[in-house]
This record gives C-alpha cells, sequence and structure tokens, in this order.
C-alpha cells in the first residue's frame, strides 16, 4: 500500500495530513473564512495560496495530501503542484468521488455539491480524477459513505472498484453523520472474491464528536489504515470559538487550542493520519504543532467533557453556513 511510505516516514507530523476541503473552492462551512480567505477567492488567488501551504506543509514533514473532486479545483491545484515538483516520490495523494461540485466558483449558491453514489458518477469522476492527477493518484475513496449508501450494496460498483485496486489504486471510503460507526462496519463487510475491498476509511472524529472511535479501533485491527477529518469540528475548537476547558488546557500546554485538539486525536492508538485543514500557512504551522503536545490524565478528562451527543453535533454541523 502507498501508505507504506508514510511508516516509513520519520518526521515528527509524519503522522498530520493536509486536506484541500478549504482553500480549494471559495465557499465552504468551517468558521471564520472571511478572515481567512479576505475578498479575493478567485481561482489563481486560491491556487497560489493551496500553492504555497503545500509547499509549507511539505517542508514541515507531512506527506499525506487530500483532494476531492467536490472540493471546487483541489485535485487541480494539486496536480499543479505536484507537476511543478516531480521529484517527490515519497507523498501519498488520496482523493474522493461521490460528491458533484456544483457552486460554479461562487458562495452563494442554491446547493454546493450534489451526492451520488451510484456506478455512472464513478466512472464520470475517475476518468476526471485521472485526466488531472493520472498515476500520481494513490487512494480513491467514495466520498461520505453511511449507512444507507447504494454503494455499500453495489456488486456492480465493487467489481470496478476491484479492478482499479488490481491495477494499484488503494480504495477507500468516507464517512459523515451520526451513524459512522455503523457505516464503518457495514463497510468492512464488504468484499469482492472473497478480499476486502476497502482498505483505508477517513472519519470525522474530534473533541466533541468521539461515536465512531470503537468501530474505527476495529477498521484499525482489520487492517485499514485510519484517517482521521474534522478533528477542528470545522473550526469549533479554535481560538475565539474553543469552549473554555480546552483555552484552558491549551494555555497550560503554552500552544493553541487547534495543537490540543489535533493532538487529542493523535494520541488515539488506531489514528493513521489526521488531516489539518489549514487556510492560512500560520494555522498550518499551529496545527503541526499537535505532534509535540503532551497531555496527562487531568487534561484528558476534563476534554473528555467536551463530548456531545452524536445527533447533537450533527445538527449543529448542519446549520453552518456556507460562506
Amino acid at each position: 500500500m502507498p501508505f507504506a511510505r508514510l511508516a516509513a516516514a520519520t518526521t515528527p507530523t509524519c503522522h498530520i495530513g493536509f486536506g484541500l476541503a478549504a482553500v480549494g473552492r471559495p465557499g465552504y462551512i468551517t468558521l471564520d473564512r472571511d478572515q481567512d480567505l479576505g475578498e479575493n477567492r478567485s481561482v489563481e488567488a486560491l491556487r497560489a495560496r493551496t500553492h504555497e501551504l503545500l509547499d509549507a506543509a511539505y517542508a514541515q514533514g507531512v506527506r499525506y495530501f487530500d483532494a476531492a473532486r467536490s472540493y471546487g479545483r483541489s485535485e487541480e491545484f494539486l496536480a499543479d503542484w505536484l507537476n511543478r515538483n516531480p521529484g517527490l516520490d515519497d507523498v501519498v495523494v488520496g482523493s474522493k468521488w461521490g460528491y458533484t461540485y456544483t457552486a460554479d466558483w461562487t458562495t452563494d449558491a442554491e446547493k454546493h455539491e450534489v451526492k451520488d453514489h451510484g456506478l455512472t458518477t464513478y466512472e464520470r469522476q475517475r476518468a476526471e480524477t485521472a485526466e488531472l492527477l493520472g498515476d500520481r493518484l494513490d487512494l480513491y475513496q467514495i466520498h461520505s459513505v453511511t449507512p444507507d449508501s447504494p454503494a455499500l450494496a453495489d456488486k456492480e460498483l465493487h467489481a470496478r472498484l476491484a479492478e482499479a485496486a488490481a491495477q494499484g489504486v488503494t480504495i477507500g471510503f468516507s464517512t459523515s453523520g451520526p451513524a459512522q460507526a455503523d457505516a464503518i462496519r457495514a463497510a468492512l463487510a464488504v468484499t469482492v472474491d472473497g478480499e476486502p475491498l476497502f482498505r483505508t476509511v477517513q472519519s470525522t472524529y474530534n473533541a466533541l464528536e468521539t461515536s465512531a472511535g470503537p468501530a474505527l479501533a476495529e477498521a484499525h485491527a482489520a487492517g485499514l489504515t485510519v484517517i482521521v477529518k474534522e478533528g477542528m469540528a470545522n473550526g469549533r475548537l479554535a481560538g475565539p470559538h474553543a469552549p473554555d476547558a480546552l483555552k484552558a488546557v491549551a494555555e497550560e500546554t503554552s500552544l493553541g487550542c487547534d495543537a490540543v485538539a489535533l493532538a487529542l486525536v493523535l494520541r488515539q492508538p488506531w489514528a493513521g493520519v489526521v488531516l489539518s485543514g489549514a487556510a492560512t500557512t500560520a494555522q498550518l504551522a499551529s496545527n503541526l504543532h499537535a505532534a509535540a503536545v503532551d497531555l496527562d490524565e487531568d487534561q484528558l478528562t476534563r476534554l473528555a467533557a467536551l463530548t456531545e451527543e452524536p445527533h447533537t453535533y450533527w445538527e449543529h454541523r448542519a446549520r453552518l453556513p456556507w460562506h
């Protein structure tokens, strides 16, 4: 698997990846985007910002980069950067299919993305991804699988995904919603010719939403690489928005709330890669300090009290505006 490259890495930050959800398009649900991105969100402005972040991430030891068809031009921006740096053979590149970007580079679209896990969408988006990333694509994930996703039962789709795997692309899936654990367990049962289809899982896990933890531990035990997204809860665990308990622990560690929040995820024994969704190089540098955070039992106990009920968490997330 391409993730063997990460296992061989020795940098303190090698288990932190960089996700392009916040910089591949002008609109997203992360808090404080107006402050982070400013008014100029042209294609070229965000291309330059993405490249600056990719340069900084690589220079500081990050080796996994995560895009998606629905993240605006994230695959294009990442492909441009890879083409500018052809000698970088130690990175792992992942992307996702299953959502189509429909906002036409605006922040006020009625719908920013449309979900479809059918075979026709897979074939179209696989071709689109291949045109941009070519053989640099290491991992292709079904985007936001839920327990009722048709992708879990579509045998023809499974066969096509297995064909891609036979050609060297690792097949994975991501999850979202209050029933992430059920989706993970259902996906673990999917096989083709008696062999497990999925080799990675990407799920939301953070100080506020920990419900997927046991299922992610099971996935790790089954041999899957676990990628964690939204470790910052779309900005709810950052700076001025952070709960008081998190602010207190951050002050005790002399680091940012973001570093503490990501460190809480990194310490999980099943966490293979924890994504940073930084939109600025300053945020990225602060996120990467998570690798140096050492939390004691008292601090962990106080942070554990922040956990919300899954439905409460996801209902709050659903109310976050695109801006």
